[in-house]
């Protein structure tokens, strides 16, 4: 990929800036964009700490990956879309596979349009030692081929499928076949779940630039310098997203255009690659145009919504049709300064309030409360404050920042590293924490988990005056943060 200024692209630099301008308007956590035309990159930004070279956790956008993996498996001659997914599985078929289930071919899993409707049981809280059980515990609930049902079980027994094939993880798979020759880091991997198998369906960790060229080698229909690596024809059928996945009537969502092959329609014959928190690869064809995002909006039901609208409205709507623009020399400057300065998203409310003083360094004895947490205590120090509290675990704390974030390790021990669902003794995730305060006698703190798992957390505490106050907790993260949601009171010492 080569690089080039906006105006060079088609577009003016100071629609670009109001792009950005956008995402700081809907309060989005946003860490990291890149936006393309052809083979030149017009803008990338990086919100601190996040940088160029992090490898980002892509959750569901890991099913896009396994598109290319099963396509690669068709072209080796390693199997047929009309494959029958259970013939795969013959150690785990139990009582429940009956002759509906066996019927859902390998191409009806691409198009999540299998038997299963809705799994009997989550596999992060089975306490398993083999993820792949976990899919046959559910009976048949639809007839394959027929409705589409999000489903990422079964994108994961695809995953699982390659790898029991090509004898190494999906992902080595991909490298070996054309990622390498791309330009996609070589130091990419995915996290593995119970059993020994890679979390194909959400746990691929690579930068926002491996996303884009992901992204253009499926846009090229498989080819990359003039090389055709995956069949066109099969990327054609990937990209076909003819499949139904609409259930109402009404306002048509950013995930609502279709589907093909565990790839997304986009609006305007697009597609997208779409992951939860904001991970998103968003093709449109017309333009030539790939859009690259990484965050973490997890809790904010309007996440894809206000992210499609501020690059339809304030990009993709203004994408000439390929002529070049005047330089504007002073405007590009101002956007690679904005580019340059972004931060990761922190509360932005008032920064100090005089009740402050009232309560500093004063230990609450909370009442039985679902997060088990005893006692708290809140210390400020100009526009850094430390939230000291004590839990199952023991005496834990961390920092937090008004009109900025601290990062620090999140204290609660022993969630999972390298293999999701897998306890890890000892284990602390990095975080961002900042606070402020949105009444005289209400303090906010918000904590973002920023490592190989991503997640959110509000902890809100109202003072009915020095001696009272109410708590609640509240978490939005997958399998973890669980000790940390719930509501108590709680009485100065």
């Amino acid at each position: 990929m080569k690089y080039c200024t906006p105006e060079q692209a088609g577009i003016s630099s100071r629609q670009v800036q109001k792009f950005y301008q956008a995402l700081e308007d809907y309060h989005l956590s946003t860490h990291s964009v890149i936006m393309a035309r052809g083979d030149k990159i017009f803008s990338e930004c990086y919100y601190a700490p996040f940088h160029r070279d992090f490898k980002h956790r892509m959750y569901s956008v890991s099913k896009s990956f396994i598109t290319a993996a099963i396509g690669f498996c068709v072209q080796d001659g390693l199997l047929s879309l009309e494959d029958k997914m259970t013939d795969y599985f013959p150690e785990y078929l139990n009582e429940n596979a009956d002759e509906i289930m066996r019927s859902a071919t390998v191409r009806d899993m691409l198009q999540m349009q299998s038997s299963i409707e809705k799994l009997k049981r989550k596999w992060f809280y089975e306490n398993t030692d083999d993820r792949n059980k976990t899919y046959f515990l559910t009976k048949s609930q639809k007839y394959p081929g027929t409705l589409f049902t999000y489903d990422s079980s079964g994108s994961y027994m695809l995953n699982v499928i390659v790898e029991k094939l090509t004898g190494k993880p999906f992902l080595q798979y991909l490298q070996e076949k054309a990622l390498n020759d791309i330009g996609f880091s070589k130091d990419s991997y995915c996290i593995q779940v119970p059993g020994g198998h890679s979390f194909g369906d959400s746990g691929i960790m690579c930068s926002a630039m491996d996303l884009l060229l992901y992204a253009r080698f499926i846009m090229n229909r498989g080819a990359w310098n003039g090389k055709q690596y995956l069949d066109k024809a099969y990327v054609d059928e990937a990209l076909n997203t003819s499949v139904f996945n609409r259930d109402d009537y009404g306002f048509i969502s950013h995930g609502a255009h279709g589907y093909g092959y565990l790839i997304w329609g986009a609006p305007r014959g697009g597609f997208a690659f779409l992951g939860m928190g904001n991970q998103i690869a968003l093709c449109d064809v017309e333009h030539d145009f790939i859009f690259i995002i990484n965050s973490d909006n997890q809790g904010n039901q309007y996440g894809y919504e206000h992210i499609y609208e501020a690059i339809y409205h304030h990009i993709i709507d203004h994408l000439s049709d390929g002529e070049a623009l005047p330089e504007d020399r002073e405007a590009e400057a101002e956007l690679r300064k904005i580019e340059q300065s972004q931060k990761l998203f922190y509360l932005r409310g008032k920064t100090n309030s005089p009740f402050s003083e009232k309560i500093n360094a004063k230990t609450f004895v909370c009442e039985p409360n679902p997060m088990g947490i005893k006692q708290f205590s809140l210390r400020f120090d100009g526009d850094m404050g430390v939230f000291s509290y004590e839990n199952e675990q023991g005496k834990k704390e961390f920092p937090f920042g008004f009109g900025k974030n601290c990062f620090a390790k999140f204290p609660q021990s022993g969630y999972s590293d390298l293999i999701a669902g897998a306890p890890c003794p000892g284990h602390l995730y990095d975080a961002a924490f900042s606070a402020d305060w949105c009444g005289e006698k209400t303090l906010r703190i918000r904590v973002q988990i920023i490592d190989k798992y991503f997640g959110n957390m509000a902890i809100l505490l109202g003072f009915q005056d020095e001696s009272h106050v109410t708590v609640r907790m509240v978490k939005t993260a997958e399998a973890f943060l669980d000790e940390y949601e719930g509501l108590t009171r709680a009485v100065a010492k």
